[in-house]
């Protein structure tokens, strides 16, 4: 996938396009110095991190925020829907060269999430609408994450692979939740798993 490709999959503007663009450059470079993703994802970066954490806006669309992105790592998903026009994304990450990484992006796109250098445990306290993470942790360990952030309210999408049905049956051991599954439409064998009224069983 090209960026042009991207762009008219999803409807982005120029101003978007060459943001993800700056985006693209940035982390190639930065890419030689600190293990930003895995390297044999580099030749498909635009389907397989750009297009995957841009899927996630469709399923937010009249969702309050503000969105928490957990284990925000290069960006995915949480930079990508703040230049795709979500203000109001706080992004975790621990990883002081990561967080350096993102604050780059963010000062090279002018765009302005909140980036919080800590392990998810030691986040202040926010109250978040909605809760995204991407290839951080199972499903029964994110919510465990998320607990002292979320209410009743809070909608959690997670990016997931082929063994999103195995996790959703170890959180469900502890976890009472609505579940809707939504194919991927970067990875055929991905899903988005929508995740709501959530509560200890």
């Amino acid at each position: 996938m090209t960026p042009s490709e991207l762009q008219q999959r999803l409807s982005l503007t120029d101003a978007q396009r060459l943001a993800l663009e700056t985006y693209a450059e940035l982390l190639q470079k930065w890419q030689a110095r600190i293990n930003l993703v895995a390297p044999a994802t580099l030749p498909d970066l635009w389907s397989r991190h750009f297009l995957d954490s841009a899927q996630l806006l469709s399923h937010m669309k009249d969702l309050p925020g503000p969105v928490l992105d957990f284990g925000s790592g290069a960006g995915f998903p949480g930079l990508v829907l703040s230049i795709l026009g979500r203000d109001d994304v706080t992004m975790v990450e621990s990883d002081r060269r990561k967080v350096a990484f993102l604050q780059e992006v963010a000062r090279m796109t002018g765009v302005k999430p909140t980036l919080e250098a800590c392990r998810i445990e030691s986040l202040r306290p926010i109250r978040a609408g909605i809760i995204t993470a991407r290839a951080l942790a199972p499903v029964h360990k994110l919510l465990r994450y998320a607990a002292p952030y979320a209410d009743e309210k809070t909608v959690f999408l997670f990016l997931k692979g082929e063994q999103a049905d195995a996790e959703l049956t170890t959180a469900q051991n502890t976890w009472k939740m609505a579940v809707t599954k939504a194919p991927s439409i970067s990875d055929s064998r991905g899903v988005v798993l929508r995740l709501e009224e959530v509560s200890r069983a």
